[in-house]
């Protein structure tokens, strides 16, 4: 067996970013941008009204002219006109000013007499109400630097210089395949003997909230043969393969058999932990294959202690467990040499371990939003002493 570190570590150093590809702009939320974007033009290209008033040159105000109004200007107009001397012009927002226009006056401040302009704003300024070309990005300049999560307001921004493909980091391909003959579906009877499968339903939902939604589910009976010919299907077509179950050294556990099978290196195979003790890692090619744990809160544990840190590698984000050091509700013991991982209840102030801690046990896992690490070498904590924690997806 290995340690927790170790394993992690393993992890961290045989998982590779996926190769970038390029997506149109409107299928790329949640993903990370491969390379840097600069942008091919000024926005906005022209100036640009902010207001709806009238622009004019400021100077001809200044000089006590009176401003004579002629024209308007909308936004999307495209003819170029020139502002003449001692003349203002109707303008709305967005509209690119005339030529000689530096100033916008806005509506509120303004009143008309037969067709002049009569202004009244003490504090009009030269360039008041008016959006320079490049103001927002000048043209050559860096829009978005790659490693950015598309998010939003960034797709918007690169809409905005015009980027319709962008190369950027997929989502992987997933196949989870269930093993097990005592399996039963959810919504069928169930037989003597026979449990309903959770961990495809409780992983593929936590793959979700991660954005992964190319997710393809397998079912195998307790053969090798059928585990080995499913595990081989799967390993082409996809970037991440799960198998839950049977990852054990009982008589009916082929699952460490079925990847030697198919050519998959064992990174590692058990690690002194609990729950998950055998939990499988490995690689074939640019293929990984974890094999979890068939009770469910151990499978939960395994896909958010060790599955997140390989997916934050391969998707080039972190969607790794935010980690804290806080105190302990109530006393712990525990024997030496193997890491726990309890499931736990942070208030704001503490962690409280909840009970139901066995591994086939969801119950608990259900009302838990942190797992409490407690090293292998320690068997007892108090009450307040600090403990970390591992708070769950969509805790704070």
């Amino acid at each position: 067996m290995i340690s927790v570190s170790e394993a992690k570590q393993i992890i961290q150093d045989c998982t590779e970013p996926l190769l970038p590809i390029a997506l149109d702009l409107e299928r790329t939320a949640g993903l990370v941008l491969a390379k840097d974007v600069f942008s091919s033009v000024n926005i906005p290209s022209f100036n640009q009204s902010s207001m709806d008033g009238y622009a004019l040159a400021f100077k001809d105000w200044q000089s006590g002219k009176k401003l004579i109004i002629e024209g308007m200007a909308q936004a999307g107009r495209s003819d170029q006109v020139e502002l003449k001397e001692g003349v203002a012009m109707r303008i709305f927002t967005g509209a690119p000013l005339p030529g000689r226009a530096d100033t916008v006056v806005m509506q509120e401040k303004t009143t008309v007499d037969q067709d002049q302009l009569i202004i009244d704003d003490e504090d009009l300024s030269l360039g008041m109400n008016v959006r320079p070309a490049g103001m927002e990005i000048k043209q050559n300049a860096l829009v978005l630097q790659a490693g950015s999560i598309l998010n939003p307001a960034a797709i918007g921004l690169l809409a905005s210089v015009g980027q319709s493909f962008l190369p950027v980091y997929p989502k992987p391909s997933v196949a989870i395949i269930i093993t097990g003959d005592e399996l039963q579906l959810p919504g069928r009877e169930l037989r003597y003997g026979q449990v309903y499968e959770a961990n495809s339903f409780s992983i593929k939902a936590a793959l979700t909230q991660l954005g992964i939604h190319q997710v393809d589910l397998y079912y195998a009976n307790d053969s090798l043969q059928v585990l080995t010919s499913l595990l081989g299907e799967a390993l082409p077509g996809h970037d991440l393969v799960f198998l839950t179950g049977g990852i054990s050294v009982g008589d009916f556990d082929f699952v460490l058999q079925a990847t030697i099978n198919n050519g998959v290196k064992a990174l590692f195979h058990r690690i002194k932990q609990r729950p998950a003790k055998p939990l499988f890692f490995g690689k074939k090619e640019n293929k990984y294959v974890f094999g979890l744990p068939g009770n469910p809160a151990s499978g939960l544990t395994s896909f958010y202690e060790y599955v997140l840190p390989a997916l934050s590698r391969i998707c080039k984000q972190d969607f790794n467990l935010k980690k804290m050091f806080v105190p302990l509700t109530k006393d712990f013991r525990k024997p030496a040499s193997l890491t726990h991982f309890l499931k736990g209840y942070y208030d704001g102030r503490s962690a409280e371990i909840l009970d139901a801690q066995e591994s086939f046990r969801l119950s608990s896992f259900a009302k838990a939003n942190c797992l409490i690490q407690i090293g292998e070498e320690v068997t007892e904590c108090r009450q307040g002493e600090l403990v970390e924690i591992h708070l769950l997806p969509g805790q704070s």
